[in-house]
């Protein structure tokens, strides 16, 4: 466990945030910690969506129950919190 600090670029938001997480986390609890940030703030909630984490440099999008610590991603970069279908 060893804390990663991501920048969260949340869907409807104009504010970049740097998010610590855990790398032991998955994208899922990744995107929660980061809608505590913009949602309810300056996003609304989205309740029949599901929130997903994309590479922003990508676009692709990660495996919900994909840890930080498997997805080859460097401190602080950008990931994109995107509210999706499912």
């Amino acid at each position: 466990m060893a804390l990663f600090p991501l920048s969260s670029n949340f869907e409807g938001d104009f504010v970049l945030q740097l998010v610590p997480v855990d790398d032991e986390q998955t994208m899922d609890e990744v995107a929660a910690a980061c809608a505590e940030h913009s949602v309810n703030r300056r996003v609304r909630p989205q309740p029949d969506k599901v929130m997903r984490v994309r590479r922003h440099s990508t676009g692709d999008l990660f495996p919900r129950d994909m840890k930080v610590k498997d997805a080859g991603l460097m401190p602080t970069e950008t990931v994109d919190i995107i509210f999706a279908d499912s």
